[in-house]
């Protein structure tokens, strides 16, 4: 696995994206928030950078609990000026994201309540064909505030 203590090779024009493969487990939240915080840093959006990695945990976190993968792929792009988008992509296609109501009780369960608190919008794609998907993308939108 590659150091995040080394400079993040992120464009900082154009539509950029940027992403990488870890392993699907609870630990790989921290690689996440620091890789997510390294690049929004190349791309000048560290405004943003607190909302994102709360994002990025709560994504990564749900793919460790409610799939069986063993590995996890982390993006984080701007599909224009004006939007960040950080996702998670498994190979879990069956098992979709659903916000639901946790009991006050409950320890867990408020994770995408979090994400669609401090995101703009949220949502999944389906990775493959639409017959048969082989993974899907949950993803976060954040606005940028303007041509950066």
């Amino acid at each position: 696995m590659t150091s995040l203590r080394t400079s993040v090779a992120a464009l900082s024009v154009g539509h950029p994206t940027y992403s990488q493969t870890f392993p699907c487990k609870p630990s790989t939240a921290e690689i996440g928030r620091d890789l997510v915080r390294d690049v929004l840093g190349v791309w000048h959006l560290d405004g943003l950078a607190d909302r994102a990695a709360l994002i990025v945990t709560e994504l990564i976190a749900n793919a460790c609990r409610h799939t069986p993968c063993s590995e996890i792929r982390l993006t984080v792009a701007r599909p224009d000026a004006t939007r960040l988008r950080v996702g998670v992509v498994d190979r879990e296609p069956a098992r979709l994201p659903i916000l639901s109501q946790a009991a006050d009780d409950d320890e867990s369960g408020r994770g995408l309540l979090l994400v669609d608190a401090v995101a703009d919008r949220w949502g999944y794609d389906l990775h493959g064909s639409g017959r048969r998907p082989w993974g899907k993308e949950v993803w976060a939108e954040l606005r940028t505030g303007g041509d950066e």
